[in-house]
């Protein structure tokens, strides 16, 4: 497998550009370009995405991976750093950082371990990760996605000027891929699809319940911001009834939505 510095190397020639000007795009020193290219040194991990940008390649074609086997092994690490996402952030960043020492810069990885970063202790990594991946993938879901976290970072801490110009780079889309997989597939596909969209659109629903009732609360109606709240908690409650599908989920709508039943109770009682 050829090795990264010679790889940029080769690529840099190919574009016929100096290391200079090559050293000014990324903000660093030549000397540093100089020290990869002779394999003295190695970028820094986040720098990847940047680089293959540059160079209008994907991460994994600087490393000249056989593709196929590259999905493959990082979806085994994504797949063993979710199992700790929630219970061991510590953990599955662990889990995700080692994997980012075999395959470094690889987007879906650096996607997964932004879910593993507290956004208040650690929002200047967050924000630089994000904005990397924003302007480096080539996979639309991690790009959008990372705008949604560098838009939820803004908002937990303070940077509200910083949320709707972020959020705007996001197409509006008036259907998902489940959606259209769980009506127009058949058999174990439209099945899986559909459990997971049921999941996502009972989550988004009651959240955005809480929001309107919250809103009409501020502005004094009370009584249209209540029967809001209300039927957030009669779908929390039709989920009682439901049932965990271990192969994708930990729990039900009605198990994981226990805080925003507190919250609506409290708000209920004022």
């Amino acid at each position: 497998m050829i090795k990264l510095g010679e790889k940029i190397k080769s690529l840099r020639k190919q574009k016929n550009i100096s290391q200079e000007v090559f050293a000014n795009y990324l903000g660093v020193s030549f000397q540093a370009v100089s020290k990869w290219e002779t394999g003295n040194t190695m970028p820094d991990i986040t720098m990847i995405p940047a680089i293959a940008s540059f160079f209008g390649v994907s991460t994994d074609e600087l490393f000249d991976f056989n593709l196929f086997e590259i999905e493959k092994q990082v979806d085994e690490i994504c797949n063993e750093a979710y199992k700790y996402r929630f219970s061991d952030a510590a953990k599955s960043e662990q889990i995700l950082r080692k994997g980012l020492q075999r395959f470094p810069g690889n987007d879906i990885i650096l996607n997964n371990l932004l879910y593993t970063l507290d956004y208040k202790t650690r929002a200047d990594e967050v924000i630089s990760l994000c904005k990397t991946l924003i302007e480096s993938t080539k996979d639309d879901s991690v790009k959008y996605d990372a705008c949604r976290i560098l838009a939820t970072c803004y908002k937990e801490n303070g940077q509200n000027d910083m949320i709707k110009p972020t959020l705007e780079i996001i197409p509006e889309i008036y259907f998902s891929k489940l959606e259209l997989m769980a009506s127009l597939l058949s058999g174990e596909d439209s099945y899986e699809a559909a459990h997971k969209q049921k999941n996502i659109s009972a989550e988004d629903l009651i959240d955005m319940l809480i929001i309107i009732g919250k809103r009409l609360r501020e502005n004094g109606e009370y009584e249209k911001a209540n029967s809001q709240l209300r039927i957030a908690l009669k779908i929390m409650d039709a989920f009682e009834e439901d049932f965990v599908e271990s192969k994708w989920f930990k729990a039900t709508v009605y198990d994981y939505t226990d805080e925003q039943r507190k919250e609506i109770e409290k708000l209920l009682s004022k």
